[in-house]
């Protein structure tokens, strides 16, 4: 008992840690782990080739980006703090709204985001949003990230993660995947699908405008049959002269027993129509952006629009944006030394100013509450308590 008491004092303390990261570390081996989806062609064929995809990446980071912040240190208003400064200026290229938006739209686009932190001094100087599809996760032993590997052509920067760093130099934000333990989902990956039909309606009216905007027809000889030669002809002068938008409702002008036949297009080919309507309102769906702001066919009227511009705030932007201000205060704020916290400025928001509106009147005639408690059930902190003598 004795020795069995004597081994129990000579152990050394049980470390806290995750059961399941040891399976994960099995798993990764400590291998780089690749983002598992082609960036550039989401990008090329979502963001720069789609319309829809445009509008809804740009209407979402730029909402997010423009939504002010409030910095709070023990529910008390910050107005002016170091990190107010770096976050309205964080490097000598971008304003802080041109660094926010940059830093949404690798979320939209890629699923992930990243930071980096140039400090001097033990302090964070300068901020840098990093392009995703350069960057890669290394997993250390147990399975968590050990190291960021940033690849430009040949050359690669590794950073370290320690955890005795006060400030780790590279801040991963993620959207939620249920497959990845490191990577995140981009909503343009769920909207694939619907992006591709898109894509392709489009590419057919583009091909139905070349060819004279109007569906084909067939040339019909008449008792003879066309030699090789004969048949070139015609097919050339048919695409030299009657071919494309410049010669859409040109006469066609048949010789030797032609016969030109047109071909309508059936109410089942003219599917696509629908078909390229219905893809639209499924990327705006995975964007979380309302079909109407996005200015696709339905109810455009005020008292809907109003509707919906407050149901994008709601459901997508503020929960964006508080995230992602979460994320950066909780890896900022230690290398001040301060508990800080940066929550968005929900007054800000015009969308929502009937809401705050109605609120601000419902507390007002709440006689029971008090001064204090009004302030607080509308977002406010209590009121600062003057010292020295009242005037």
């Amino acid at each position: 008992m004795l020795n069995r008491l004597t081994r129990w004092l000579q152990a050394p303390p049980e470390a806290k840690a995750s059961r399941v990261q040891s399976a994960v570390a099995f798993y990764v081996a400590g291998r780089a782990v690749w983002t598992p989806r082609d960036y550039a062609a989401l990008s090329r064929e979502g963001f720069q080739k789609n319309a829809v995809v445009h509008r809804a990446v740009r209407l979402v980071s730029e909402a997010a980006a423009s939504l002010p912040l409030v910095l709070k240190s023990d529910a008390r208003d910050l107005s002016a703090h170091p990190l107010l400064a770096l976050l309205s200026r964080p490097n000598a290229r971008e304003t802080g709204q041109r660094f926010l938006e940059s830093l949404y739209g690798h979320l939209m686009v890629s699923g992930n985001a990243y930071v980096e932190a140039v400090s001097l001094d033990g302090a964070p100087h300068e901020l840098y949003a990093l392009r995703p599809d350069r960057m890669r996760v290394v997993p250390d032993a147990d399975g968590w990230p050990g190291a960021y590997e940033y690849a430009v052509g040949a050359q690669t920067v590794r950073f370290a993660i320690r955890d005795d760093e006060t400030l780790p130099p590279i801040l991963h934000l993620t959207l939620f995947h249920p497959a990845d333990d490191h990577y995140g989902l981009s909503p343009m990956e769920a909207a694939a699908t619907a992006l591709d039909i898109h894509n392709a309606a489009g590419a057919w009216n583009k091909a139905l405008l070349d060819n004279a905007a109007r569906p084909s027809g067939a040339l019909v000889v008449g008792g003879a049959t066309l030699t090789d030669a004969q048949f070139d002809r015609l097919k050339g002068e048919l695409e030299a002269n009657y071919q494309g938008a410049g010669n859409a409702g040109r006469p066609l002008l048949l010789e030797g027993g032609l016969d030109w036949r047109p071909l309508s297009l059936s109410p089942k080919d003219m599917d696509f129509v629908e078909a390229k309507a219905a893809a639209a309102r499924e990327i705006a769906l995975a964007f979380g952006v309302p079909p109407l702001l996005l200015g696709l066919p339905g109810d455009s009227t005020h008292a809907n629009y109003a509707e919906a511009n407050r149901a994008f705030y709601r459901q997508t932007v503020i929960p964006l944006v508080k995230r992602t201000a979460e994320s950066l205060s909780h890896w900022l704020a230690p290398a001040f030394g301060e508990r800080l916290l940066l929550e968005p400025d929900l007054d800000a928001i015009e969308a929502l100013a009937d809401e705050r509106e109605s609120l601000w009147r419902r507390v007002s005639a709440a006689t029971f509450l008090s001064d204090d408690e009004k302030r607080e059930a509308v977002g406010y902190g209590r009121a600062a308590v003057r010292k020295g003598r009242a005037r």
